[in-house]
């Protein structure tokens, strides 16, 4: 008689489905989802594919908007919920993504693909410049020296010097996009391409969080004296996790340059920064998922309310944040695990009670 073994890579990648099953059905459906909206308004599987209006084509364009603030509060939620560096420099990541795509598109017509390594490099050379204070400064010094970054670079970018590449205070304009990638004619090939670099960040974030590098970062967040004294150099750890930040911060900027109109400013001041701040807050801290469950959250109830109250929207949508903080504490995805934690045990306690009282009652023999 024979047995069969699982080799160990098998159950690895078993254990890898099984506990992302959540997050695959999520992507299977926002897959469908194109199809399912045309289905719903009578339109046809031809007009999706091919970008016609519709329902399909508007509720898409709203979807890639929560994939691009998915992916920014992703790397915000590296920073501050895994590692612990409060930033408020951190739109100056997705912001020079966003201009460094624009312009090298616009102004020296380069080739797609060498434009994304442009960006890729922009945003490890952003990491860089941070790390020059990471041994120096730390907590809320760090924070304001990383908002002084930020406002430089808000200064530079609307001087009248950089006028000519950035466009000001206007902002940059008309941007020419790669064929395959034309928000407007291909507008599903645009929805698929974010939705993919959004799961791909996703894993690859909770890859890093889980690797022996993340766990340092963790230790970190909790108490970085103890790591240093347990022999960890803590400058390097923080600088991995600032520069696999920077990277997937700047190329959700460049996601951002492809798909709207025009580059603003604005996504590099302290306010875009508060935005990531204010979505991992609404999904939970360090969680990950709770960064997309946050930009969906925050995205969807910023439409909605603004399609449905006009301009009471800003005040119904501070009540609303306010009311999460407080009967939400730790989130969307961290009250629910918190939450889930305590009917779990519960449970056993339950369970437990039930099979003791059975055994006491059982009648001897």
């Amino acid at each position: 008689m024979t047995t069969q073994t699982t080799h160990p890579t098998q159950v690895s990648w078993i254990r890898a489905l099984r506990s992302n099953t959540p997050a695959f059905i999520t992507l299977g459906l926002l897959m469908l989802f194109p199809f399912i909206v045309a289905v719903l308004d009578g339109q046809s599987m031809e007009g999706v594919l091919a970008s016609q209006s519709g329902n399909s084509k508007f509720y898409q364009g709203l979807l890639i908007e929560v994939f691009i603030l998915g992916i920014y509060a992703l790397s915000y939620d590296l920073l501050l919920g895994v590692t612990g560096l409060l930033s408020f420099g951190h739109a100056m990541f997705f912001a020079v993504g966003a201009y460094v795509t624009g312009i090298a598109l616009k102004s020296f017509n380069l080739p797609f693909p060498q434009t994304l390594a442009l960006v890729v490099v922009a945003g490890i050379v952003q990491a860089l410049l941070f790390s020059i204070v990471l041994p120096r400064v730390k907590g809320i010094t760090f924070a304001l020296v990383t908002l002084g970054f930020a406002s430089v670079f808000d200064i530079v970018i609307q001087s009248h010097e950089m006028n000519p590449l950035a466009g000001g205070d206007v902002g940059l304009q008309g941007m020419p996009k790669p064929a395959f990638l034309n928000p407007a004619d291909q507008r599903l090939t645009f929805y698929l391409v974010a939705l993919a670099c959004t799961a791909l960040a996703y894993f690859f974030y909770k890859r890093f969080v889980d690797s022996p590098t993340g766990h340092v970062c963790v230790a970190i967040r909790e108490n970085e004296n103890r790591a240093k004294m347990l022999g960890y150099n803590t400058f390097y750890f923080k600088l991995a996790a600032l520069t696999v930040s920077g990277i997937t911060a700047a190329l959700a900027g460049a996601l951002h340059a492809l798909y709207q109109p025009i580059v603003s400013p604005t996504i590099g001041g302290l306010s875009y920064t508060v935005a990531a701040l204010l979505i991992i807050l609404i999904g939970g801290v360090g969680t990950l998922s709770g960064a997309l469950v946050g930009a969906a959250t925050y995205r969807l109830m910023q439409f909605f309310l603004d399609r449905w109250f006009g301009e009471a929207s800003s005040f119904i949508l501070g009540l609303v944040y306010v009311a999460l903080v407080l009967f939400v504490p730790y989130g969307i995805i961290g009250t629910w695990r918190a939450r889930k934690l305590e009917w779990q045990a519960a449970w056993k306690d339950r369970w437990a009670r039930l099979s003791a009282s059975s055994g006491r009652s059982a009648p001897r023999r």
